[in-house]
């Protein structure tokens, strides 16, 4: 659900709305050719019920994401202050100030409206080119066979300023609303399954998770999997696990795998901390390279698996440095690695669970925002 502050603060701006709370329904009118003639009949929105205004802004548009240069050139044609007018025409026309502007602000709708305030948007119009509210997709972090009619999450709770730290307190839609929504509320979801996400069937064969940050989500799951197995006295392979945080006191679950290393479910676990004070920067791909031998001798002598969960940057320095790993101890060349590396796939032994953009998209990104806090910064 979108933040109550922002749907009040959008719905004063609007017009054409006597009450927010009376049921509502978007219609359009579908125009048909036929031999009579045309036909016009009033049809509802496809993805949208019939509920009040502030229901389908609380909960079925998004209205965080910034504005399309298409909603903010429909803004200036109804602007009624000039110069508002004429940067709501460049900000639709030009890409390169837009980029600039969305990056350094990156503005929800109502501090779109607040910024332009002589646009006041009229309702159905408004809700008909917003785009529908998306889901948040998040690894199931329990196993139902110890946690038996249950789903746990781990969910790092979004909250950051825009302008590089100076502006605006943005809070992620779904984290935010997942932390303040009240005990034994009905939440909405659904579950995609991830077919070639899973535990080997073959329950010796050894297996190593790769998980910085809430990317350990799944592998607690894999672990309460096996310590259920490990209790119906079946036999099983080793499992490590490589986890990654900033400091120490990041590190998620950190009991509960010293209590599955006690038990035997866990055999090794590899902390690696980037911002620890007097401490070298190390990513879970440096403690991999160090366990390279053992690593290469269960994935490739002993036919193991490999998962990786995680935003994609790190999961490409991860399988760079496991392709690393197998060409050095295998004495591979190129091509003979290369070919390893998609067996791995073709045989469902590497496995990932990845999230975020491409890099090549973040590559792009992260050079956008630089050069709009440069220039931004750089105005009066």
């Amino acid at each position: 659900m979108n933040r109550p502050e922002i749907v009040d603060g959008v719905i004063k701006r609007l017009k054409g709305v006597t009450d927010p709370n009376v049921p509502v329904e978007l219609q359009f009118l579908q125009e048909t050719h036929t031999s009579n003639g045309i036909i016009k009949n009033w049809k509802p929105h496809e993805r949208l019920p019939a509920c009040s205004v502030r229901e389908l802004f609380s909960r079925y548009l998004d209205i965080t994401t910034p504005p399309t240069p298409n909603l903010l050139q429909h803004f200036a044609s109804m602007a009624t202050n000039e110069e508002e007018q004429k940067k709501l025409n460049l900000l639709a026309t030009d890409s390169a100030t837009y980029e600039d502007w969305r990056h350094w602000r990156f503005p929800h709708l109502l501090e779109v409206l607040e910024e332009f305030p002589s646009v006041l948007p009229f309702a159905p119009l408004l809700i008909a080119q917003l785009s529908i509210l998306q889901p948040r997709f998040y690894s199931i972090s329990s196993s139902p066979a110890l946690h038996p009619g249950e789903v746990h999450l781990t969910v790092a709770v979004v909250i950051y300023k825009t302008k590089d730290g100076d502006g605006e307190t943005h809070y992620g839609v779904c984290s935010n609303y997942l932390q303040d929504v009240p005990v034994d509320s009905e939440v909405p979801l659904f579950v995609r399954s991830a077919p070639s996400f899973h535990l080997p069937n073959d329950s010796t064969r050894p297996v190593i998770l790769v998980g910085p940050g809430t990317g350990i989500a799944p592998f607690r799951a894999f672990w309460q999997h096996r310590q259920v197995q490990l209790k119906q006295k079946q036999k099983l392979g080793k499992m490590w696990l490589f986890f990654g945080c900033r400091t120490d006191d990041m590190d998620l679950y950190k009991e509960e795998k010293a209590s599955m290393l006690k038990l035997g479910v866990l055999d090794k676990v590899f902390l690696a901390l980037s911002r620890a004070p007097s401490t070298p920067k190390t990513y879970v791909q440096n403690l991999a390279l160090k366990e390279g031998a053992q690593i290469y001798r269960f994935l490739v002598m002993e036919h193991g698996h490999f998962y990786v969960c995680g935003d994609c940057t790190m999961a490409e320095h991860v399988y760079q440095t496991l392709k690393t790993i197998i060409q050095k101890y295998g004495g591979m060349s190129e091509s003979q690695v290369q070919a390893f590396m998609l067996s791995l796939r073709d045989e469902n032994r590497y496995h990932e669970d990845i999230f975020g953009i491409t890099l090549r998209t973040a590559e792009v990104h992260n050079r956008s925002r630089e050069s709009a806090r440069i220039r931004m910064a750089s105005e009066p």
